[in-house]
């Protein structure tokens, strides 16, 4: 009877970026496994279980309606219902900033498994994010609800949401990986990310839209100078991914500004760069310092 060989690892000088790639690939099920893992953990002893996905943007969205809506009076972009805006960037936020918090505790978190076996470590940081992912998946039911509730619809810019789904997680891995390596060698970190999070939704426009902090820095600031801090606002990789999002789910209603979308895409892909490139470079001590 025949039987499959065992797969083997193949340590070859020189080869290292190569056979790290294979190796994760060779690894895919552990990553399905871990995901699976920390998916079921998550919910398992919870009252609520899967509401708490619900409850805590619902409850955001909520707050950001009162505050900045009715009590400032920030405007909704051509009569889009305000909560329907706000939610469609509450939603790819919420992801980020989970993505951000679970990843950061990932391989800390794992350390009797990092300590005992060998795996491409960045398995680790990279399944706890499947975890926000459902988590975004299970939030969608609020947009969906907040549209039937208004009688909102969307147009065929929607189709482009999978491809922005996915620009939201590489805007979530590239520094969620920097910051699980510096978690790992300098705990402190723990105590820096939630202040991160709770700090960084108020500098990416989630209660007001992009445009119209564009035109309060046009109005500040005059054409020039107003224009070039807005290119560099728009360099956050969040502020592309969420006009991205209010561009596809709002319609016609939604302004567009194509220069800072580049900016903040470009941006995304050298963190992930730069990412990928400290953890490999920092994994191999993680047995040792964890």
């Amino acid at each position: 009877m025949s039987r499959n060989p065992p797969q083997t690892l193949t340590l070859e000088p020189g080869r290292t970026a190569k056979n790290y790639w294979r190796d994760l690939y060779h690894y895919r099920e552990l990553f399905l496994i871990l995901a699976w893992r920390d998916v079921i953990v998550r919910y398992k002893q919870t009252a609520a279980g899967a509401a708490w996905a619900l409850i805590q943007p619902l409850m955001s969205i909520i707050i950001m309606t009162v505050i900045f809506h009715l009590l400032a009076g920030v405007p909704a972009p051509n009569g889009t219902p305000y909560a329907i805006m706000v939610c469609a960037a509450m939603l790819p936020w919420q992801f980020f900033s989970n993505a951000l918090s679970l990843a950061s505790q990932s391989v800390v978190g794992n350390a009797n498994l990092i300590s005992k076996i060998y795996f491409p470590r960045m398995i680790v940081p990279a399944s706890s994010i499947v975890v926000s992912l459902v988590d975004f998946l299970v939030a969608c039911s609020i947009l969906i609800g907040l549209m039937l509730y208004y009688q909102y619809w969307p147009t065929w810019r929607i189709i482009v949401l999978p491809p922005l789904i996915l620009l939201a997680v590489v805007a979530a891995l590239g520094p969620g990986l920097i910051i699980t390596a510096l978690t790992v060698r300098y705990r402190d970190f723990r105590m820096i990310i939630p202040f991160i999070v709770q700090f960084g939704m108020y500098v990416c426009p989630v209660g007001m839209s992009s445009d119209f902090i564009h035109d309060k820095l046009i109005e500040k600031l005059g054409i020039g100078l107003g224009t070039k801090f807005f290119m560099i606002y728009s360099l956050n990789p969040m502020v592309g991914v969420i006009d991205g999002f209010r561009w596809a789910i709002l319609g016609n209603s939604s302004v567009f500004y194509w220069p800072g979308f580049a900016a903040s895409v470009g941006l995304t892909f050298v963190l992930l760069f730069i990412g990928i490139h400290y953890f490999r470079k920092t994994e191999r001590a993680f047995a040792d310092v964890i």
